[in-house]
């Protein structure tokens, strides 16, 4: 490869980053600012429509973008392991939402950052897959900091806090689940096609919880529309970087590797945690920044640990 090609791929690949950087941080900010400052206290809703511009979205780019080959469902019993993900990864959409309508971001991405710690855990439980000891110990500092930045957290909300750390679980019991249930070679299906056939089984299976849990939804949002101008647009926005994000991340991993998406994870939580303290003002105190510190060198170090012992 020439210096010319290197330097244009170099540009590529930070340009991928900065946006998938932007799509995760502007979906989580525009959350928190729908569903606390605006008064749209419908996270349910909220996610049928990322679902929706996920389906939508996804269709445009593989079938008439080509972004990635399109990948045909087998058979019955892969739609069946698939419908199962789509609503694995509702539960945790959804509990992320409800979450931030009580917590504020800097905490909810604390809790977040405990991923590996259920991700293993579940790994153990389904596949009997062990890791060595020393991988084991680095998770006592993840869950250790979140203890710790628990107690240190001002607006620390019980119902919150259940809803993030369900979110968390799901969204771990999803990758393990996703690695047992489309292990075969033949229905192995890349994340965007995945997420193609995800999104309308998530949408159909949102709509009747939408109608018994929000049943208000369309009025009360007619009404802020009328105070807010610009609710409307801030949903679609809102609803076009959640599919953005997940392209970007499918993106990121093919032009670089999944232990770099992993490092990158990592910081991105951080620069989330700055940018939301600065926009929202939230009160941190030194316990919460500590615990929060603890939380993400522990995952620092289980991600080393996991790749030193492969």
């Amino acid at each position: 490869m020439s210096a010319a090609q290197s330097e244009k791929q170099t540009l590529f690949i930070a340009s991928l980053i900065i946006f998938w950087y932007s799509s995760n941080i502007g979906v989580l900010l525009l959350n928190k600012l729908l569903l606390s400052n605006y008064g749209f206290s419908f996270p349910i809703f909220l996610t049928m429509c990322h679902m929706s511009a996920c389906a939508i979205l996804s269709y445009v780019s593989i079938i008439f973008l080509k972004i990635v080959p399109f990948q045909r469902i087998k058979s019955r019993s892969q739609f069946f392991r698939i419908a199962t993900l789509s609503i694995v990864f509702c539960g945790s959409v959804v509990g992320g939402n409800i979450s931030l309508r009580y917590l504020a971001v800097s905490f909810n991405q604390a809790v977040g950052a405990t991923t590996p710690f259920f991700t293993a855990l579940f790994a153990y439980l389904i596949t009997h897959k062990r890791e060595s000891w020393i991988t084991y110990g680095c998770l006592v500092p993840v869950v250790g900091g979140v203890v710790i930045a628990s107690g240190g957290e001002p607006s620390f909300h019980l119902y919150g806090f259940i809803m993030c750390i369900s979110a968390t679980a799901a969204r771990a019991f999803k990758s393990v689940l996703q690695g047992v249930l489309l292990s075969n070679e033949g229905e192995k299906l890349n994340s965007m096609n995945l997420l193609l056939y995800m999104s309308p089984i998530a949408v159909l299976v949102l709509l009747p919880a939408i109608l018994v849990m929000e049943p208000n939804v369309i009025d009360v949002t007619i009404t802020l529309a009328a105070t807010h101008r610009y609710l409307v647009l801030l949903v679609l926005i809102n609803s076009a970087m959640a599919y953005a994000a997940n392209l970007l991340n499918f993106l990121v991993t093919k032009h670089t590797s999944a232990l770099t998406l992993q490092v990158l994870g990592n910081a991105k939580g951080a620069v989330a945690v700055v940018i939301s303290i600065l926009l929202f003002r939230n009160p941190v105190t030194f316990i919460g920044i500590a615990g929060y510190a603890m939380t993400v060198m522990g995952v620092v170090a289980y991600g080393e640990s996991k790749r030193r012992h492969k």
